[in-house]
């Protein structure tokens, strides 16, 4: 199981725009990423089915620790093909996940700077954002792992962004969650009225 050291910025639109054109400059260019998710916000883990549009590849997966809970995510993903997307997630949901499910568009552009790659991004839950990341062996060693959040730390500062507390994003996803709890509420109570 690979372990995903993963840090979390939001900005403007004018910082993102800032952002995405120093990278350009300076960073290796991974290309597009645009994405549509299903995710599903478990207590303790984040569950996703990803249909990758830029790719043309799909995967499931099961990061064992959700945002909000520290920045090591172990995580386990398999590929599925495009087309099995729809019921992967008709699964999900016949398994009693379908509450905690969020579907999100994804637009992100990657990009690889002094050994983190970056995905600056845009979607309709977070606005513009970033998220920052560097993959570890499973195996990795707790100085290995506080070495690579010292190392996205140190890239943050380079390019000015601010990244997000554990605090600031755990307040930020439990807003999230409980204002999707509220719309799907709202949407359920308008289709018993109908």
């Amino acid at each position: 199981m690979a372990i995903e050291i993963e840090m979390r910025a939001r900005f403007d639109k004018d910082a993102h725009e800032q952002l995405l054109a120093r990278l350009t400059q300076e960073a290796e260019d991974l290309g597009c990423d645009d994405k549509n998710i299903f995710f599903y916000v478990l207590p303790d883990q984040l569950l996703k089915v990803t249909d990758n549009i830029a790719a043309g590849s799909a995967k499931i997966t099961l990061k064992a620790s959700k945002i909000g809970q520290g920045a090591a995510f172990p995580e386990t993903e398999f590929a599925i093909g495009r087309k099995d997307v729809p019921a992967a997630v008709q699964i999900l949901n016949a398994l009693g996940f379908e509450d905690t499910m969020h579907q999100a568009f994804n637009q992100r552009h990657n990009f690889r700077f002094r050994g983190v790659e970056i995905a600056v991004k845009w979607s309709d839950a977070w606005g513009h954002h970033a998220e920052f990341e560097v993959l570890l062996d499973g195996e990795a060693s707790a100085t290995a792992r506080d070495g690579a959040v010292a190392r996205i730390a140190a890239v943050a500062d380079e390019l000015g962004v601010h990244l997000m507390t554990e605090e600031e994003l755990g307040e930020f996803t439990a807003a999230f969650e409980a204002a999707e709890r509220a719309r799907k509420g709202q949407a359920a109570k308008a289709a018993t009225v109908s």
